[in-house]
């Protein structure tokens, strides 16, 4: 299969060589680094060679074969309806009782820090998922969450926020999008 002289190149290894003997299945190659080294010959192939003629003899023309390949693909589009469209794919409440099994006996501040850190790690989870809309539910109480979250949203340049739908959440929600950098 292989004669002295031929450019080779490993498969599953990123060397090429040029062959120095062959002896029976065994091929010698020196290397392009100038190393001697010997190989099985089904584990080297040509390079350089011309590529062998893969279209059977009753075909004359490759455009021919694809156009009939693409024929067969049938368009798998499915019709999304415009409130779905619309939805954000990730919501996060924020109201203490869902966070934590019991709160009584929590401070104000400790409350906040464990919303504060719940918001963080979903924001931070949300990009890395590269999730395009978040909703953070805060509730409208005195406005204090609501303030930190929007701190912790500048802190980032990639996204914006604003208030979410007021029709699903009223006044105590905010969206966060984020601009993808694909």
């Amino acid at each position: 299969m292989f004669k002295t002289g031929d450019k080779v190149a490993v498969l599953d290894e990123d060397l090429e060589g040029k062959v120095i003997s062959v002896n029976g299945a065994e091929v010698a190659i020196e290397t392009s680094e100038g190393f001697l080294m010997s190989f099985d010959e089904k584990d080297l192939v040509r390079i350089g060679a011309s590529l062998p003629d893969i279209l059977p003899p009753e075909v004359e023309n490759f455009s021919e074969v694809i156009k009939e390949k693409e024929s067969f693909k049938k368009s798998k589009s499915t019709r999304v309806k415009p409130k779905e469209r619309n939805q954000p794919p990730m919501e996060v409440d924020l109201h203490i009782g869902k966070l934590v099994p019991k709160s009584g006996g929590l401070s104000n501040f400790e409350i906040l820090n464990i919303q504060m850190n719940t918001a963080k790690r979903q924001l931070e989870f949300a990009m890395s998922k590269r999730i395009q809309k978040v909703v953070f539910i805060h509730g409208v109480g005195e406005g204090v969450l609501k303030a930190e979250l929007e701190t912790l949203f500048n802190r980032y340049e990639n996204l914006k926020f604003y208030d979410a739908d007021y029709q699903k959440y009223g006044l105590g929600a905010t969206e966060v999008y984020f601009y993808q950098n694909y």
